[in-house]
């Protein structure tokens, strides 16, 4: 069985996903990273060129493949859930865990995060984030097997409630 992690970026995915991996002696993939090394770019410059959707096929492709494996903690991409082949994919062999924050929180860690693009190109960051979360709050609740809230609280706490509720 695996732990998946998803939610918005700057909600702790990755550096969570560490320390459940480490605890439970487990391989952690992130699925932006494997797609980063298939494409042999950056995610703002294969955006660039692609454009989004051939982002996302990549992103299906990699959580099918990572879903067939077994004993992992993978860190979703924020848009994974966007595509429900990707959800039901990754609940066949695994938990999700949807890690939340709030517009102001994620403002604050994704600030200097250069390696995504926008999403929308129109709106102020803030904004961005706002329309985003209200866009895919509902996917994230439908996908979750169990909601944690990172507002507030150290990492260790919160995977400590992931190891917990495991």
């Amino acid at each position: 069985m695996n732990v998946v992690l998803i939610g918005y970026r700057g909600t702790g995915k990755s550096t969570v996903g560490k320390i459940v991996a480490a605890r439970l002696d487990r391989t952690l993939l992130s699925t932006d990273a494997e797609i980063v090394t298939r494409a042999g770019q950056s995610i703002p410059d294969l955006v660039a060129q692609h454009g989004w959707d051939y982002f996302r096929d990549l992103e299906s492709q990699v959580c099918q493949e990572l879903a067939g494996r077994d004993g992992l903690v993978i860190d979703t991409g924020g848009g994974a859930i966007l595509r429900s082949q990707n959800v039901e994919a990754l609940k066949k062999t695994g938990t999700l865990f949807w890690l939340t924050a709030s517009v102001d929180t994620i403002a604050k860690r994704i600030s200097r995060d250069t390696q995504r693009p926008s999403l929308t190109g129109t709106k102020s960051f803030v904004e961005e984030i706002q329309e985003v979360l209200r866009e895919r709050t509902p996917k994230y609740e439908t996908a979750a097997d169990h909601v944690i809230t990172t507002e507030g609280r150290s990492i260790v706490q919160i995977a400590d409630e992931i190891l917990a509720r495991l």
